[in-house]
């Protein structure tokens, strides 16, 4: 492991930020929990109280809820014109722009990820992400359309569409890419002209409540991006179950977003739209290019600490260059440096939480126990931080929980392949659809699998490729809906439809 960063002090101005209690934002002010409480932030390397942050619960939800729709209906969001969105937009990207290494610090802290990727990755693509939408604000357009109507013989009609923000939105985000995921959900609510309350996830609120002050600091009207820090159990739910919420969009795991589901049904039938779990098969023929085949399954599966919803989890490689592709992933995974983010040697941080590491390391105890067999990790590394060994399963089934249950941490399981055309199935042999990959050198193959393979996002030879214009989303139990691109801006508007007779 990398040497420990205990040493690091935070710089003035981040040190201020993380010295006092950290209040939510709502209706453009900073304000305590109701009920007073606060909880504790935890650095996942060290284990140590990061920051204390107000505790949201229901009454606080129902003060953003109302500052939200006050906001929409009656402030002046509802006035301000398409190019002025857009370029609040541009400016809260400016802004983040400008504050990068502060908030790849705070991510790293948060999260546990290496500074180093959270300098190139996570505010990057927030701030492209914000910027790509801030162009979108001004061509959301409706559409005119030649009717005719059988029963009216002879009369003239004009019929146009438009496209309306849907409202209120409550947005609740995961732990994974803290910053990322608050630009993916506030940017096209923004853009269409909704309002936002967003909770984030209580193990990493920081990276929120500091865009929040961003958010002011840019001049957005009080109430258009309300931010209530809490537990999924309170927070979350009383968010995705309040009656005043006009739609709930979720990223986390397949089985909290069936319950937001029940909630939002139960309450208003408010819309829904989800980015939900995965378990992406990743496909290597005994033709790819294994030079970039290898080092791409790694980090398929080993980026962001296998915390991610699109992992290469599944490792499928042709018999003719399994052994190969097992021991250059496994070579990899050795060079592997783990260690605290701040550490500029560090190449995998922590797992998130306790809670997070218990749950990887029960699965890796499963498949062991399933007679699995491990090719490189296979334990916790350290008795500090919360910190798993990047682990290579094989001589695994198709029944065991390792290949069937979505992990969330840096686990994989290779299995052999023989024939071309059985790997389709195996490969959807899932309830998930989210992600999968294929490497090869035959381009046909490639286009014919891409088309055969329920996933939303199918890369051919590379992996975790985003971009703001590409649409992200799942088929089956991955979720409903797409974030980024011109999709997501759809999920956000409704349609109405306006006729006049001539």
């Amino acid at each position: 492991m990398a040497s420990s960063a205990d040493t690091f002090k935070p710089g003035p101005k981040l040190n201020r930020f993380l010295s006092r209690p950290r209040p939510m934002l709502i209706g453009g002010k900073w304000v305590l929990a109701q009920s007073g409480k606060t909880f504790e932030v935890l650095n996942p390397a060290t284990e140590e109280p990061l920051a204390a942050v107000a505790e949201g619960d229901r009454e606080d939800i129902e003060l953003a809820v109302r500052a939200a729709r006050r906001a929409f209906e009656s402030g002046p969001w509802p006035r301000i014109t398409p190019s002025e969105r857009g370029k609040l937009l541009w400016k809260l990207a400016d802004l983040l722009e400008q504050n990068l290494e502060e908030f790849a610090t705070l991510e790293t802290l948060d999260n546990g990820k290496p500074l180093t990727v959270a300098r190139v990755a996570d505010v990057p693509l927030a701030v492209d992400l914000f910027r790509y939408m801030a162009g979108w604000a001004t061509k959301i357009e409706g559409n005119t359309i030649p009717i005719s109507v059988p029963y009216a013989p002879g009369a003239e009609f004009f019929s146009y569409t438009l496209r309306e923000p849907v409202g209120v939105v409550g947005q609740i985000i995961p732990w994974n890419f803290p910053l990322l995921m608050a630009a993916w959900k506030i940017g096209p609510a923004l853009a269409t002209g909704c309002t936002v309350v967003l909770k984030p996830a209580e193990q990493t609120p920081l990276s929120a409540l500091r865009l929040g002050e961003l958010i002011l600091e840019a001049s957005y009207p009080p109430g258009v991006v309300n931010i209530v820090p809490g537990f999924g159990e309170t927070a979350g739910a009383a968010l995705a179950a309040h009656p005043d919420v006009d739609k709930v969009a979720f990223t986390g795991s397949t089985e909290v977003g069936k319950q937001i589901v029940k909630a939002a049904g139960a309450s208003n039938l408010k819309k829904v739209t989800l980015e939900l779990g995965g378990k992406s098969p990743n496909i290597v023929y005994g033709d790819a290019d294994l030079k970039t085949a290898i080092p791409g399954a790694a980090s398929a599966i080993f980026f962001n600490h296998g915390q991610c919803c699109c992992a290469g989890s599944r490792l499928y490689a042709e018999k003719n260059v399994f052994d190969k592709v097992v021991e250059g992933v496994a070579a990899e995974a050795k060079k592997i440096r783990l260690g605290p983010g701040m550490n500029p040697k560090t190449e995998m941080g922590p797992l998130v939480s306790q809670e997070q590491l218990t749950r990887v390391c029960s699965y890796i105890e499963s498949g062991l126990a399933e007679g699995a067999k491990t090719v490189v990790g296979g334990k916790r590394a350290g008795n500090r931080g919360y910190f798993v060994e990047p682990t290579i399963f094989v001589n695994t089934r198709p029944t065991m929980k390792v290949i069937r249950e979505e992990i969330f941490g840096p686990v994989v399981a290779a299995i052999p392949f023989s024939d071309p055309e059985e790997i389709v199935s195996s490969a959807n042999n899932t309830v998930y659809g989210l992600a999968a990959a294929v490497w090869t050198r035959d381009v046909s193959k490639a286009h014919r699998l891409a088309r055969q393979l329920r996933a939303g996002t199918v890369w051919i030879n590379c992996f975790n490729i985003f971009d703001a214009a590409l649409p992200f989303g799942g088929y089956k139990q991955s979720g409903w809906g797409r974030e980024m691109g011109h999709a997501a801006l759809e999920l956000y508007t409704e349609v109405k439809a306006v006729t006049v007779r001539l």
